[in-house]
């Protein structure tokens, strides 16, 4: 048994019945960890026998037997705008274009930088399979680490994302938590707040005011969703209760299941709003195309890479994005190496390639950490600075000078002249301001030259690069920015790294 009778005596009765009732799948879990080889093999050959009956299996050749050779020959790697002719077939009433099965929904994202949707096709299949399994397993594998939780006792929070489901061109699109919270089960329902009409209220501060006055008053033990949006929720419930900390306003706290985007930065300002050492914290990597990996141990920052939910991976080092014969199955990677993660899925994505960068911490098991996205680095002078080592050093630099960030965002400053020298602008929100802002600049700059030896040589005697230069922006900027384009809530991230000026160049005009 994975929950001894000794250590239940302290669950609520709920918990306990759905550790009970959740413990099988830690078996399933078990096993592809002992065995990822055979568990990824089985997932490839469920999905070749679905493609190969589609519209798209037939025009790439995939009829008959299907090997791995086969497979990486007859279907090339795709990011979102070469497969979006199939998408858009199927979104037009085409039928089974991609998966066997009619795709009801379309989870809307715009990314990070694209300022185009995608629409993401999540099929019946991919939301229980994939979605579902993953959300069920982040309670599992918490519930196995924390035997004496009292979780079910109250009501997990959720932030919904600004898009409800609505109709387009017949088919039903929405951010991915409008589809999951529109799909939820009223069993399920029951233990989650505030009510679907308040989560998927379309207006993004209008939506924050319902749950303050409603969820304030309830016994919440856990919330879910991306730290940054959370944050401003969180200070919009302090300010509406008149409260100092979120212990005060929900004393049973215990678990934030995070997601999205790098918590590192945030980390420190959830500590001040929950000051408490038995507050837990949990990483997810679900997006859109899927949910992929979840943090097992609570010691380890590291996410475990799940590898039965209809998905079969491939890796392509970004080293060779430019070539992606160079992409390899999971038995193929190795630790330490930056990687583009390409998914094939039950939601009818194939060798799509989503865009994320993960880099292995472990291969016995299988352990990622996000590293950034494809499209958000600076290589303007040969750095090759990665969103990773941005998050790294600014928490280094905040360490050394008791800072504490709210936001972020880097660009290149480009030389003007043919003898000119580059660098990076820093465009800072502080929650807390350092101590010594020349003093951060420098533990910001020290730390990145540890990280990155790209960076370092560039910046060995001012080569290449000069110091970076850090501004400090006013509070609520950020916030001002996203608003004035539309991307309040839900799966909006702020950019971290570019390699253009168009975003700082648009907050600068905010700030001054």
């Amino acid at each position: 048994m994975f929950f001894e009778t000794d250590k239940r005596e302290d669950m609520s009765l709920l918990t306990k019945i759905v550790a009970m009732s959740l413990s099988g799948r830690l078996h399933d879990i078990d096993r592809f960890k002992r065995r990822p080889a055979d568990v990824q093999h089985e997932q490839f050959k469920m999905l070749m026998s679905k493609v190969k009956h589609t519209p798209f299996g037939v025009a790439h050749g995939m009829k008959g037997k299907c090997d791995y050779a086969k497979f990486v020959k007859n279907i090339p790697v795709r990011d979102y705008d070469k497969l979006r002719p199939f998408i858009n077939r199927i979104r037009c009433g085409e039928g089974d274009i991609l998966w066997p099965e009619k795709t009801k929904w379309y989870a809307k994202s715009s990314g990070t930088t694209s300022s185009r949707s995608k629409y993401i096709p999540i099929t019946e299949t991919s939301l229980q399979h994939c979605h579902y399994r993953g959300s069920s397993d982040v309670l599992a594998l918490y519930l196995k680490n924390h035997p004496k939780s009292k979780l079910f006792s109250g009501k997990t929070m959720t932030l919904g994302g600004s898009h409800r489901l609505e109709t387009s061109d017949g088919a039903l699109t929405g951010d991915l938590s409008a589809i999951l919270i529109s799909n939820t089960p009223f069993f399920a329902s029951f233990k989650r707040t505030p009510s679907a009409s308040i989560a998927l209220i379309p207006d993004f501060e209008k939506k924050v005011e319902a749950i303050c006055k409603k969820c304030s008053k309830e016994k919440v033990t856990a919330f879910a969703g991306v730290p940054s949006w959370n944050l401003v929720l969180m200070n919009k419930v302090l300010e509406y209760t008149g409260k100092s900390n979120l212990l005060e306003v929900w004393p049973s706290l215990e678990l934030f299941m995070h997601g999205g985007i790098s918590f590192l930065p945030y980390r420190d300002i959830y500590r001040q709003l929950i000051p408490s050492d038995k507050m837990n914290y949990m990483e997810t990597y679900n997006a859109s195309e899927g949910f992929f990996a979840m943090q097992d141990d609570p010691n380890d920052d590291a996410m475990l890479l799940m590898l039965d939910y209809e998905i079969f991976y491939e890796f392509l080092p970004v080293a060779d994005l430019d070539n992606p014969e160079k992409a390899v199955p999971l038995e193929g990677v190795e630790t330490g190496v930056n990687y583009a993660m390409i998914i094939s899925t039950s939601g009818g994505l194939w060798r799509y390639m989503i865009g994320d960068t993960v880099t292995f911490t472990s291969t016995n098991p299988y352990k990622i950490k996000i590293t950034g996205r494809t499209k958000q680095y600076i290589n303007a002078f040969g750095e090759e600075l990665m969103v990773d080592n941005a998050e790294r050093a600014i928490h280094a630099a905040s360490l050394a000078t008791g800072a504490v960030i709210a936001e972020y965002t880097v660009a290149p400053i480009f030389m003007d002249s043919a003898d000119a020298k580059g660098a990076h602008e820093w465009l800072i929100e502080f929650k807390t301001a350092p101590s010594d802002m020349a003093l951060f600049t420098e533990e910001l700059d020290k730390a990145l030259r540890q990280l990155n030896s790209d960076y370092d040589a560039k910046r060995s005697g001012n080569t290449t690069l000069y110091p970076p230069k850090v501004r400090a922006l006013p509070e609520g900027t950020f916030y001002k920015w996203m608003s004035l384009r539309g991307k309040l809530g839900g799966q909006n991230k702020i950019p971290r790294l570019s390699s253009e000026r168009d975003y700082v160049e648009a907050l600068l005009e905010i700030f001054e």
